[in-house]
């Protein structure tokens, strides 16, 4: 992008002149003259200088979503030259919240690298609603959801299977009748919750406990809310907060009932009884999500293809072809 594009989104990104001027190692009164140059040249103010942080005004966000198109183009010509030159190089951007980065991508990545030593990682950690904007702005080339209504806005391919779980406490009060339906972190790893015979719980048997909830915005918030409905009652709550991986470690430590992904079970030490919930919503199918383009890069496409082999699936088999 020309210099004065450069001076104007970095300004855009930080919601002030002079964080964005010392981003870009000048002064203050230079970045004003460059931007109001450009200003004067469109006709039109591209921020509004009144608010504090600095906002677009309604020709600056055209002027910024026509940046945004500028850079895929020239992100997609280094791509495609790239590709054409037969070189296993280039950059793959991918996000995850930190369930996905520490439980599911960070093994796949490193045994990536190792295959593919020429492509750079850059790996990114944030909320799943934060990733989709990263995503739509193409400042990433993949990531993964869950979620149908984000799902059929991107192109996408499947990824891999989990399994929500309900985990308790071994020492917090249940009706005897649940010992039938609890499974020990041994069962979990073994994959017994998988297996036909593995019954279900109703949601019912719990409704007098307390829970453990994500944050609305977490594709578990609204799972849980949906098996709450279904199962006609409104959960005590203990307390909410923003990350899966916290809650389990909560629930060890008998806080709360939480619903867990099968994938976080990785020690047979455990304090926690699980059970299979009886709801449509507790199996979830992960997508790998990409921004709209003509082109997809080698490296994302060498990527999707590497963890859709090597991402565990026990019990399923994904469809390899595009969703």
């Amino acid at each position: 992008m020309e210099q004065d594009m450069k001076y104007i989104y970095q300004v855009y990104q930080d919601g002030s002149f002079s964080a964005a001027a010392e981003h870009l190692y000048m002064s203050q009164p230079a970045l004003s003259i460059a931007v109001k140059r450009v200003e004067e040249a469109i006709g039109a103010e591209i921020f509004d200088r009144s608010r504090r942080p600095v906002a677009l005004t309604e020709a600056g966000q055209a002027y910024i979503d026509t940046l945004h198109y500028i850079r895929y183009l020239e992100e997609d010509l280094a791509h495609r030259i790239e590709d054409l030159r037969g070189l296993q190089t280039g950059t793959l951007r991918l996000g995850g919240t930190h369930f996905l980065n520490c439980y599911i991508l960070a093994p796949i990545l490193a045994e990536f690298s190792k295959q593919y030593p020429g492509i750079r990682l850059e790996l990114f950690e944030d909320s799943a609603l934060k990733l989709q904007g990263y995503l739509q702005r193409r400042d990433l080339d993949l990531t993964l959801s869950c979620a149908p209504e984000i799902v059929e806005q991107f192109e996408h391919k499947p990824a891999f299977y989990d399994h929500v779980l309900l985990a308790v406490h071994r020492d917090l009060p249940m009706s005897p009748e649940l010992d039938a339906f609890a499974l020990s972190a041994d069962d979990i790893m073994k994959r017994r919750h998988l297996e036909e015979d593995c019954p279900r719980v109703d949601l019912t048997h719990f409704q007098d406990m307390e829970f453990i909830l994500l944050r609305q915005g977490n594709n578990l918030y609204d799972r849980g809310r949906k098996m709450f409905r279904e199962a006609g009652f409104d959960p005590k709550i203990k307390m909410t907060i923003s990350q899966m991986v916290t809650s389990y470690r909560l629930a060890d430590n008998a806080l709360g009932a939480v619903f867990i992904s099968d994938r976080l079970v990785r020690s047979k030490r455990s304090h926690l009884r699980f059970f299979k919930i009886n709801s449509e919503y507790a199996d979830r199918l992960f997508y790998f999500l990409l921004p709209k383009r003509d082109y997809t890069p080698f490296a994302v496409r060498r990527f999707m293809d590497f963890a859709a082999v090597n991402i565990p699936n026990p019990g399923f088999r994904l469809e390899l072809e595009d969703a």
